[in-house]
């Protein structure tokens, strides 16, 4: 198949490395059925990175006809009979607008359509930003049919975790061998013990009784006979019941943060009695109980007590998220007062705590829908109101919280955007907050370290 240059500017250029399939048509049809038939669409669309339908269409929209791209068959049709100088004209005008970078002029371009519907060109090798021209009638096709979009920065983050866990499980599973193997050496070296305990016994037992006993050497090797057949016997299973060891087990079945939800019982560091779950909301006052009375505080100080009783219990997930919906109190109070509980006595370095707390943040968000906004507007409260000082910190506190999966990319963009038209627009948290949305919006080429 011919190859020329792509772009009418490099044509004479014997070097250049760009290229793309001489156009071949073919007029199919008679009288008013009549169509071209660019047989060789699909081969220079892939040659200039862009879906075959957008030059097809751009065609049909500077021939005044109409066009037609099939996706299953890859066959492009223009109404009427057009020669093929003409459509090649045609495709140097779309590789002009749609395809080189308007700064070096580089094909080597990708479209991206921006949050108010404007198209971009991203130059791959000068790194140039080029704006197309929104009044081509081709634009709004495009914005209508925007191309397939590389991974994008959440997927490339799943494929990251997912690689740390696998590392953490070999690590634990290493662990685990070298623990059988001490187990196993240390058997072995009691039973050898054992062994030559028994062998004196009998060497006296028989000396007594005027029995001549093996040399010493046929023992010996009788013993190891018995040894290496009673090997697997010998061996007891047992199953590591520590701490260390059920959580590595969790991990190995659960992602981050849905095994530290599990383990919220085993954090506490102070020992409790067991009990069930109906002696843990039975007994005891309502306050102990991380519960409302009746007759109880209503306000926002006791809701807080409340809560940082609940914290206090060494309770499971499911117990943990009928406490907080046992509480008085609408769903936004709740979450507040959680999330103040949480930030109870901190001064600074508000991302650790919450990074550490995640797991209790966690279990409040999966209650119910839209709980992730209740979470985000007691962000917003807490730096307004309760301590300022936090609002410095809130672009690392929802990175955190984004790193730990509580919060997703789309419920941070869409609190912020009614942030910053609402009434209290002017709040110091939605600046602070702003470099943590921009690099969400632009994170496509970028790295979860950077």
């Amino acid at each position: 198949m011919a190859l020329q240059n792509i772009g009418a500017g490099n044509k004479d250029d014997a070097f250049y490395r760009y290229k793309m399939p001489r156009m071949i048509t073919k007029i199919e049809g008679r009288g008013n059925g009549i169509k071209t038939n660019i047989v060789n669409m699909v081969e220079i669309a892939k040659a200039l990175a862009r879906p075959a339908s957008y030059t097809t269409k751009y065609f049909g929209c500077e021939l005044g006809a109409q066009s037609k791209f099939d996706e299953k068959t890859g066959t492009s049709l223009v109404n009427g009979s057009h020669d093929t100088p003409k459509l090649a004209g045609l495709l140097e005008n779309f590789i002009k607008k749609y395809v080189q970078c308007y700064g070096c002029g580089n094909p080597e371009t990708e479209i991206v359509i921006t949050k108010t519907q404007m198209i971009q060109l991203k130059c791959a090798a000068c790194g140039f930003v080029s704006d197309v021209d929104m009044r081509d009638k081709l634009s709004s096709f495009i914005i209508k049919n925007p191309p397939e979009s590389k991974k994008s920065s959440k997927d490339k983050k799943a494929l990251r975790r997912a690689e740390k866990e696998r590392l953490k499980e070999g690590e634990a599973a290493d662990e685990e061998l070298k623990k059988l193997k001490k187990d196993v050496k240390k058997k072995g070296s009691a039973k050898d013990l054992q062994g030559k305990t028994s062998s004196k016994k009998k060497t006296s037992a028989g000396s007594d009784e005027g029995q001549i006993s093996p040399p010493k050497s046929h023992a010996d090797e009788n013993e190891e006979d018995d040894d290496d057949d009673d090997d697997e016997d010998d061996i007891e299973w047992q199953t590591d019941t520590s701490m260390e060891a059920a959580r590595l087990r969790i991990q190995e079945q659960l992602n981050a943060v849905t095994a530290d939800m599990v383990m919220l019982s085993t954090e506490e560091p102070k020992k409790k009695t067991k009990s069930s779950p109906k002696s843990v909301e039975n007994s005891g006052s309502p306050e102990e109980n991380g519960l409302k009375s009746e007759n109880g505080n209503a306000s926002h100080e006791g809701l807080i007590a409340d809560v940082k009783a609940v914290l206090k219990k060494g309770v499971t997930v499911g117990e943990f998220q009928n406490l907080l919906g046992s509480l008085s109190g609408s769903d936004q109070e709740v979450m507040t007062a959680l999330y103040e509980a949480v930030l109870d006595g901190v001064e600074k370095g508000f991302a650790k705590e919450v990074a550490k707390k995640k797991a209790y943040l966690a279990a409040a968000i999966a209650r119910n829908e839209g709980s992730q906004l209740l979470l985000l507007q007691a962000i917003e409260e807490f730096c307004g109101k309760t301590n300022p000082a936090a609002a410095k910190e809130v672009a690392l506190v929802l990175k955190a919280l984004y790193d730990a999966d509580v919060l997703e990319e789309d419920y941070i963009v869409q609190w912020f955007e009614a942030g910053q038209t609402g009434p209290n627009k002017e709040k110091p948290v939605w600046k602070n907050a702003k470099p943590f949305v921009e690099w969400l919006q632009s994170a496509e080429s970028e790295t979860e370290d950077e």
